[in-house]
């Protein structure tokens, strides 16, 4: 497996940027419709089946983790409500699918309020056509410019930063390159909030594939980017001066799984874990 500097492990390989040209074209694919496809969705195409199955064939594991990080977000937006957080920021959120956050945030508070931030048009479009509930908003944002996100007039009109936030980062960060300064975006989105906010955060890792030296050949959909896949040691430094909850940074399926059937362990390549800020 290949390092970038102390506690990371990286495995990279030509994954996605989405190109920001507006254009809902649906003959070629969309990263976002490709994971809407992962996980069960049905706002993708032909053109995102076939991007799919090449993923798949490559590393089948890929469907397992998506769904397993579907699931782990859903188990911690609905312990958080429980414990009394009613504010949700769910960066990075990608096309809605049911269960969405703001439908599991509300079932347990309906007071609950929720703001979906993603860069891709295309995510954007389909969410402020679809998310027209009350105490939901979509705004399009790059999780690269936390201030851009934080100061815009629809995050400021449904979110009172002064309140515990729930922030959402559930493999988002994987996208983030080291000179990107991805733990200094994290903090600044930790700073905002209040204490007692709490950060929701999965992340890709190759701790556990049988092949580290197996290089992910898959089409690009524009300008390529490295897919960081971070070990545990490199993942817990999102965490600093944060207290984590039980059980702590752990594989997806082992984060209070409850009852039910969850994905294979040994499929599912990435890390989560939920912190409160002090």
């Amino acid at each position: 497996m290949k390092s970038s500097g102390p506690g990371i492990g990286l495995l990279r390989t030509r994954a996605w940027r989405p190109a920001d040209h507006g254009r809902l074209a649906v003959s070629e694919a969309n990263p976002a419709r490709v994971y809407n496809y992962l996980v069960g969705g049905k706002d993708n195409y032909l053109a995102d089946y076939e991007q799919a199955q090449r993923f798949l064939g490559v590393a089948p594991e890929v469907r397992d983790t998506a769904l397993s990080n579907r699931r782990f977000l859903h188990r911690a937006v609905r312990h958080l409500a429980a414990s009394g957080i009613s504010q949700f920021l769910d960066i990075g959120a990608g096309l809605p699918a049911n269960p969405n956050v703001h439908e599991i945030a509300q079932a347990v508070n309906p007071r609950a309020r929720v703001v979906y931030a993603d860069n891709d048009p295309i995510v954007a479009s389909h969410g402020q056509a679809r998310l027209s509930v009350s105490g939901t908003t979509m705004v399009k944002a790059d999780v690269r410019s936390p201030d851009d996100l934080l100061g815009h007039e629809e995050l400021r009109r449904l979110l009172d930063p002064a309140q515990p936030v729930a922030i959402l980062l559930t493999l988002v960060l994987d996208y983030i390159e080291d000179l990107e300064n991805p733990i200094g975006i994290v903090r600044r989105f930790m700073d905002w909030a209040a204490p007692g906010s709490c950060l929701v955060l999965s992340h890709a890792t190759g701790d556990f594939t049988l092949e580290t030296d197996r290089e992910w050949e898959v089409i690009s959909f524009g300008d390529p980017v490295n897919l960081v896949a971070r070990d545990r040691a490199g993942i817990m430094e999102f965490f600093t001066g944060l207290d984590l909850l039980a059980p702590g940074l752990v594989q997806l399926p082992s984060w209070r799984p409850g009852i039910g059937a969850e994905s294979d362990p040994s499929r599912v390549w990435a890390y989560g874990g939920v912190a409160r800020k002090p």
